[in-house]
């Protein structure tokens, strides 16, 4: 997962999308704007379904006054609570099932798996902090691993390598050479 901040592409579609549909709707984005849109032939191309899908699957819970539209303050909200707290796994299954999450399929799947490992702090919510953090623990046990391999396996460097000439050095032949060699 080699990427800085892996929930920006899964921000920036849902803020892009949200952009587009408003402009469309400047009265206001409602549930039936949100379906006609979808359905719309002109949008073909050029609608992101995967994150309209999800702004009309959760609807309800994005439209915090009840009022039956999602403003730009609302949407704001949202973007806001994702990038500080993050996603469910829930909303990441959600996202990965309906398609182009921007996050490769490769890495969705390792997020997905790995999902309570990398929730350290028990909310049930990833961030991208917390991704990166699980990445780089990864990283240094592996390096752990190999090294560790290395050293309890390439012994030659202490007791030199008995495959080549007469003169090969070890950390051996250094401590007990003499003062008269």
């Amino acid at each position: 997962m080699a990427n800085n901040n892996l929930l920006a592409g899964v921000y920036a579609g849902l803020t892009n999308t949200y952009s587009y549909l408003a402009s469309q709707y400047p009265n206001g984005l409602t549930l039936e704007n949100l379906t006609e849109a979808r359905t719309k032939t002109t949008n073909v191309g050029v609608l992101n379904q995967t994150f309209a899908s999800y702004l009309q699957n959760n609807f309800a819970s994005i439209d915090n006054d009840g009022d039956g539209t999602i403003t730009a303050e609302e949407m704001n909200n949202l973007s806001n609570r994702i990038s500080t707290q993050g996603l469910t796994k829930a909303e990441l299954t959600q996202l990965y099932a309906s398609g182009a999450s921007g996050i490769s399929e490769s890495t969705m799947s390792k997020i997905l798996e790995h999902f309570d490992e990398m929730d350290t702090n028990h909310d049930g919510r990833i961030t991208s902090a917390e991704i990166s953090a699980y990445d780089i623990n990864c990283a240094r046990m592996e390096m752990e691993d190999k090294f560790n391999n290395q050293r309890a396996t390439d012994m030659s460097v202490f007791y030199g390598d008995s495959s080549s000439s007469d003169d090969t050095y070890s950390l051996l032949s250094y401590k007990y050479k003499s003062n008269n060699d």
